[in-house]
């Protein structure tokens, strides 16, 4: 189990694996200027050296297990969070590229579904009372160890929706969801730093930003929102996740 600190990934700590190294310095340079990325707080993390890594060797039960744990540990830090979006920490999980590998996005979003899955299978935590049970559902969201998250899933094969694109690896970006309430929830002063990003998205994407993209607190159906196509249509089918038979719907 090990977080590793952005000026970690900056040294080359000891310890780390070459494509750790590599994965976590082309995620840093997506995330500084030039690069006009358009998420104003990613960059913002980046720049004061806030953002954490953990790293994943694929998505086979060890290794799932493996970054559970440190999904865990950096829940448990987060809970100490001031509330003060500059200390805020996001949490970029890294998979292996020589191991998880895809050759279109839906092949990395199906990575992605199962670590969600299996994290959700082996959860030690209690499912929120205040939160859906039903993926379909306005007010459900992912959850583990008992918090609310939002999960970002970026990959290597978006080429037209370069904004979830990384570098080479399979990138998860997790966050408690709570902090997007904060900053960006639905309120007057949320909805125009919504704005805000989703402008500068469309000035960095090659095509408008995702329709998906909402507000969990406006009722926005969350998981639609966690792995984008190179499309904006509607996702095809339901949720690929299913609810373990004691967190079923009612």
């Amino acid at each position: 189990m090990t977080l590793y600190l952005q000026s970690d990934i900056e040294a080359g700590a000891p310890g780390m694996k070459a494509w750790q190294i590599e994965a976590g310095r082309a995620l840093l340079d997506r995330l500084r200027p030039p690069s006009g990325f358009p998420c104003v707080f990613s960059q913002a993390a980046c720049r004061r050296g806030r953002i954490l890594f953990a790293f994943a060797r694929g998505t086979d039960p060890v290794s799932l297990d493996m970054a559970a744990d440190d999904l865990l540990a950096y829940l448990a830090r987060a809970r100490d969070w001031d509330g003060d979006v500059a200390t805020a920490e996001p949490l970029v999980m890294l998979f292996d590229p020589a191991t998880v590998i895809g050759e279109h996005v839906e092949d990395y979003h199906a990575h992605g579904w199962r670590a969600l899955q299996y994290w959700h299978d082996v959860d030690p935590g209690h499912w929120p009372d205040s939160v859906s049970r039903d993926p379909e559902s306005p007010f459900w969201t992912m959850c583990f160890g008992g918090t609310q998250i939002f999960v970002n899933m970026s990959n290597p094969a978006h080429v037209v929706r370069r904004s979830r694109n990384l570098g080479p690896a399979f990138t998860m970006v997790i966050n408690p969801r709570e902090r997007f309430d904060r900053v960006a929830g639905d309120t007057v002063p949320g909805r125009l730093m919504r704005a805000r990003i989703r402008s500068r998205v469309e000035a960095y994407d090659d095509l408008p930003h995702s329709p998906l993209l909402g507000s969990y607190e406006a009722g926005e159906i969350e998981w639609w929102q966690y792995g984008l196509k190179e499309t904006n249509d509607l996702p095809a089918g339901g949720c690929p996740l299913h609810m373990r038979v004691d967190e079923a719907a009612e």
